[in-house]
């Protein structure tokens, strides 16, 4: 693996935040100055911040400015909190800095948003560290939409187990593309490339064949939301991969703090699912794919049932339901 990896894909230096534009990866590195609530809030609904950590960690440094620089910050906190509807991180988040500036104001904001992007980092290297141990020996990695540095704390959740792998021994990873806005081959494979980890793009479609014709040893994924009962959203397309795994005999893993689990919700049928707009299906850069008003369905994750998990690794361990073997 080389050094040239991405460090954060955020930066705060104690009074501005300043991430990566995602949307203009990989082709371009373009970073964007942040201040306040609405500006936050806005890189989070067009997803040039995304990834479930990761947007709870950008929105926390949002409200931390929009509570040092607006007379009444509580609109703010509520266009934050209500800017993605399905990762429970954002407002996981955004609850702990609020509490923290009703408490000890500006100071204590910032203090508390801090402590989460730390809080976060921490949790991406005993992940990895948790996740390799689980997944030792297995080398040939499936993995769907973006779970490294562009998502969440240090090296990532899911992308950050592939990387301790590779620090272990080989690794092939297979990056699904994830359709309809190519996080994965937008994004992941630019990641793969800079930590020099070998990787090979494929259509979210072919990931099933792949996987029955014995050419994957393990799926592993991130999650945006875990239910009391287990259940997982994730991007849309991961349900697939599950089903396809169980079918084959391979342990599908889930990678994620434990920022992610809601415990308020008892099972995954009470996770809201975010529809986004119409276009993100019907054009690719720019160009218009299909007929203009062709009726569209573009939910941006599926929930996986709780049965289809092999295992779910946090920070804090390896909660199986059944065991890795074979």
């Amino acid at each position: 693996m080389n050094s040239t990896h991405l460090d954060a894909s955020l930066r705060w230096d104690g009074s501005r935040l300043t991430i990566v534009d995602q949307t203009l990866l990989p082709h371009r590195e373009h970073w964007l100055m942040l201040d306040g609530a609405a500006d936050t809030a806005d890189a989070i609904r067009r997803l040039a911040v995304r990834g479930a950590p990761l947007i709870g960690m950008a929105a926390a440094y949002g409200l931390a400015m929009e509570v040092a620089a607006a007379p009444d910050p509580e609109p703010g906190m509520r266009t934050l909190r209500e800017a993605r509807p399905t990762a429970v991180n954002l407002a996981w988040a955004v609850d702990r800095v609020w509490a923290a500036a009703q408490d000890g104001g500006a100071d204590a904001a910032r203090a508390e948003a801090e402590r989460i992007e730390a809080e976060e980092a921490s949790a991406s290297a005993a992940i990895a560290a948790h996740g390799a141990d689980l997944l030792a020996g297995r080398r040939r990695i499936l993995t769907h939409c973006n779970t490294g540095a562009l998502a969440a704390g240090g090296e990532g959740s899911a992308l950050g187990v592939i990387c301790e792998l590779a620090r272990r021994g080989p690794v092939d990873v297979l990056a699904c593309e994830t359709r309809p806005l190519l996080q994965g081959a937008r994004l992941t494979t630019w990641e793969l490339a800079r930590h020099g980890i070998p990787h090979h793009l494929i259509v979210d479609g072919a990931a099933a064949g792949l996987i029955r014709s014995g050419e994957v040893d393990a799926v592993i994924v991130g999650c945006d939301r875990v239910a009391a009962n287990g259940d997982v959203a994730n991007k849309v397309g991961t349900y697939a991969h599950a089903l396809a795994a169980a079918a084959a005999g391979i342990p599908f893993v889930v990678a994620g703090p434990t920022s992610s689990i809601d415990e308020t919700l008892p099972s995954g049928e009470q996770i809201v699912i975010e529809e986004r707009a119409a276009d993100e299906v019907r054009r690719a850069g720019g160009t218009l794919l299909t007929l203009p008003d062709v009726p569209v369905r573009n939910p941006a994750f599926d929930v996986t049932p709780a049965e289809l998990v092999t295992a779910l690794v946090t920070e804090r361990g390896v909660l199986t339901a059944a065991p890795v073997t074979g």
